[in-house]
């Protein structure tokens, strides 16, 4: 059973929502955002990122940063930008990305059922990212950013949204990206608590993106629990911001690859050693068809790989996956990638780039070789997360990406 938890959002005025919403706080650099949010200052990146208003040598973990995204926030608020929500509600977001359509409920989850391992997770985090995205629920006392989370779809729910979404959107523009944003305010009781009720009837919940952001609410919850003697488990910090998904409405795409040097072999020496591992042909794209083929890109010209039968653990739901294929069969014992997460020589490119950012990596000289994938699937992601176990790094790309500042979660009634 899942709980979902209406709020009272702050959110921008119908009419600035535009220009308020921002693209996601860990997709841009400091310097990007700095760039994007320049001439705009309701840009919600004030907030998410608010180095971009200190001096560039800063430290974007400095408490002077998140001193700064309260004072922003606080601004916005102040000067009528954001509206406080007249009674708790649920919030319906979709997003349009060429001909993919995608809607999600937008609501508070629940912490305890995150650490009850209900809301279930793939990833490991890094402590750093932790303490950031703590550090900032902190001092601003919101959840600015939403998770991502997912589950099996339910025609029951489906239904209801289909009604529900039928209704005029408090919000619908198109981002300069060219993703369309429509969100929908349910406050009418009846309505609210049917969708409400309808997630009871579902086991679980899965992460889909924002492990960081999740395991920061869960920190923040458990420090505040242990403070309040009159703890009741309903106050708003036991749940966080979230827009969940069914799971036959996403889009995983490829999460590429580029390694830097060919680890002292030749061109020549490297698709030898590639053979021992994978069937290799030439090929006119990099596209890979199914899963377990790879593109590879070197000198100019794309391969297709096919992993060999018995080359590894097919009914393992994580050495079967193919990033641990590839990284198992030729990153580590052919190019010396032993860590992917630390090791230099190797950087991830996310699929809405496309196999063309590989193709001008490498023949921009910086980088030797390129490998394309073929997506992870959702159901792979939920076999390994019931499985209890996580995926290697950057195994997963979700687009279209949930714009933050359309709707903040306080952490106060």
């Amino acid at each position: 059973m899942v709980r979902i938890e209406p709020f009272r959002a702050w959110r921008p005025r119908r009419e600035l929502a535009e220009r308020v919403a921002s693209p996601p706080y860990d997709v841009l650099s400091s310097a990007e955002a700095r760039l994007m949010a320049a001439g705009n200052d309701i840009s919600f990146l004030h907030v998410n990122k608010p180095e971009i208003d200190l001096d560039p040598d800063v430290n974007s973990y400095a408490p002077e940063v998140y001193a700064k995204g309260a004072e922003n926030l606080q601004r916005l608020i102040r000067d009528g930008v954001f509206l406080r929500e007249r009674k708790p509600a649920l919030y319906l977001y979709r997003q349009q990305m060429g001909n993919h359509v995608q809607t999600g409920i937008v609501a508070g989850a629940s912490v305890a059922e995150y650490d009850a391992d209900i809301i279930k997770k793939h990833e490991h985090t890094r402590r750093v990212k932790e303490d950031d995205r703590t550090r900032h629920i902190e001092a601003t006392n919101v959840n600015a950013g939403p998770v991502f989370l997912t589950y099996r779809a339910r025609p029951e729910i489906d239904a209801l949204v289909d009604r529900l979404t039928a209704a005029e959107p408090t919000y619908d523009f198109v981002a300069p990206d060219g993703i369309r944003h429509t969100v929908w305010v349910v406050e009418d009781p009846e309505s609210r608590d049917l969708l409400a009720a309808a997630f009871r009837e579902v086991p679980v919940l899965y992460v889909a993106d924002g492990h960081h952001r999740s395991a920061s609410a869960a920190r923040v919850c458990a420090e505040r629990r242990a403070a309040n003697p009159e703890h009741t488990g309903d106050e708003p910090y036991n749940f966080f911001l979230s827009v969940i998904f069914p799971h036959d409405r996403m889009m995983i795409l490829d999460y590429n690859r580029v390694v830097r040097d060919l680890n002292g072999l030749s061109r020549e020496e490297l698709i030898e050693r590639v053979r021992e591992s994978f069937e290799i042909t030439v090929a006119d794209d990099g596209r890979p068809a199914a899963a377990h083929e790879f593109g590879m890109y070197l000198g100019g010209r794309w391969y297709r790989l096919k992993a060999r039968a018995g080359s590894y653990a097919a009914t393992d739901p994580v050495r079967s996956l193919d990033v641990a294929i590839l990284q198992e069969n030729l990153l580590a014992p052919v190019l010396g990638i032993g860590d992917p997460r630390a090791d230099e020589r190797l950087d991830f490119v996310g699929g809405i780039r496309g196999l063309e950012e590989l193709e001008r990596l490498v023949d921009g000289g910086g980088w030797e070789v390129a490998f394309a994938f073929f997506p992870t699937s959702i159901e792979q992601l939920f076999a390994v997360a019931d499985a209890g176990l996580v995926m290697p790094p950057k195994s997963t790309w979700f687009e279209p990406k949930l714009r933050s500042g359309l709707l903040v979660r306080p952490l106060e009634d």
